[in-house]
């Protein structure tokens, strides 16, 4: 069996260090413009040289332009393309004027889920166009999977957000707000409340009026037949995410992939999975249709966890692996918290100890500079945040 590799979401420093931190294969990202997650912080291209130092030989670089494109957009595209060559591994694209300048350049490109190739013709097709690789269209069992995949290195999606429409092909965001999906504009009105209302302005409330708020994708439970699909590539979905998000989801499928999980691993893993943002899990089309199941009960996140912001790094001393943190929020023995940077990535550990004014106190207060021992490198200004449970 080929080895396949695993694909972290990137929307800004942190979270593309927290990814190879945890052991992504590669990373994909979006510039300001052209990519399906337009909210996502996103890069300049000026941080290209910056990303590549960072990914070094070892971990590769796609690029998302994967937006629907205008004439008047081709020019900065074409601008964009041609910088971007020999410091990315692949564009990831579909619209064929986005390709052909592919092309032109000489740069690999892959076939984003946008084009919603779901039968092996479309992929011959794509193929001889000189496609390196589909990232398949979300509607597809594991068999069609396995029959597309003999024929071109194939990518799916493993965890993570799915749309109502499957691949963003929803005008409701548009109607309502003026906000394209297939701009990466998307505000999510599917993941609302809704109610019925009749002519005659009687209401009625849905037992579950999320009407169009899918659950998350979660493949975890049947990781070892998706392996044995033939894929090339697992994503996970959330270039909106924060850095705990990709850290906890990439560190459970990096295992999951070196290794087959027990039974008892797969519970555990699960439970990892939950802590972290998610409106709850479903198999998506890979074991067969959606059912009503399928969508979400809940209008944000069903994490069995939340972060707390409560202060920023003011030094770290090395010697003795200590953070300097000025609070804004109370701190306690045996909070969990997690410390997150731009260049740090993510940093995970339990307070076991408190300092002020060189004594140890068992609580902090906000506006208190305190010190904590924390496991690795923290930086100036990264940011802490607490772990609670939530009610």
């Amino acid at each position: 069996m080929k080895k396949t590799e695993l694909m972290a979401p990137a929307g800004d420093f942190s979270t593309l260090i927290a990814g190879i931190n945890a052991g992504a294969d590669a990373i994909y990202f979006g510039l300001k413009d052209f990519n399906m997650r337009y909210a996502a912080k996103n890069f300049n291209l000026s941080d290209l040289k910056k990303i590549n130092k960072i990914c070094g030989k070892k971990v590769k670089k796609y690029l998302t332009l994967n937006t629907i494109t205008y004439d008047n957009e081709i020019k900065r595209i074409e601008d964009i393309i041609k910088k971007v060559k020999g410091k990315v591994d692949a564009i990831i694209c579909w619209d064929l004027a986005v390709v052909q300048l592919c092309k032109k350049y000489k740069i690999p490109f892959f076939i984003s889920t946008q084009a919603s190739v779901s039968n092996t013709y479309s992929a011959i097709f794509y193929k001889k166009f000189g496609a390196k690789r589909i990232v398949l269209a979300r509607e597809l069992n594991l068999k069609q999977i396995k029959d597309i995949s003999k024929i071109i290195d194939t990518e799916v999606f493993i965890h993570g957000a799915m749309c109502v429409s499957i691949s963003g092909r929803c005008f409701t965001s548009q109607f309502l707000f003026n906000k394209s999906a297939n701009r990466g504009e998307c505000l999510h009105p599917c993941r609302r409340s809704y109610t019925l209302t009749d002519e005659d302005n009687n209401q009625l409330k849905l037992e579950n009026n999320r009407v169009m708020s899918a659950k998350d994708l979660c493949t975890l439970p049947f990781i070892e037949q998706l392996k044995k699909a033939g894929v090339k590539a697992f994503k996970i979905e959330g270039r909106n995410r924060d850095a705990r998000y990709v850290d906890t989801v990439v560190r459970v499928y990096r295992k999951a992939l070196d290794k087959k999980l027990s039974k008892k691993e797969i519970v555990e893993s699960m439970k990892e999975l939950d802590r972290v943002y998610n409106k709850g899990f479903s198999s998506g089309f890979y074991l067969g249709k959606p059912l009503p199941t399928d969508f979400s009960k809940i209008e944000s996140s069903s994490a069995k966890e939340k972060k707390h912001f409560i202060g920023k790094v003011f030094h770290f001393f090395p010697k003795v692996k200590v953070a300097g943190i000025k609070l804004v929020s109370d701190l306690k023995l045996g909070d969990e918290i997690v410390v997150i940077g731009k260049t740090t990535g993510v940093v995970k550990t339990k307070v076991s100890r408190i300092e002020s004014n060189n004594k140890s106190i068992q609580k902090a207060e906000k506006t208190q500079s305190i010190g904590i021992k924390v496991p690795s490198l923290v930086r100036k200004n990264d940011e802490v945040y607490v772990i609670k449970k939530r009610r």
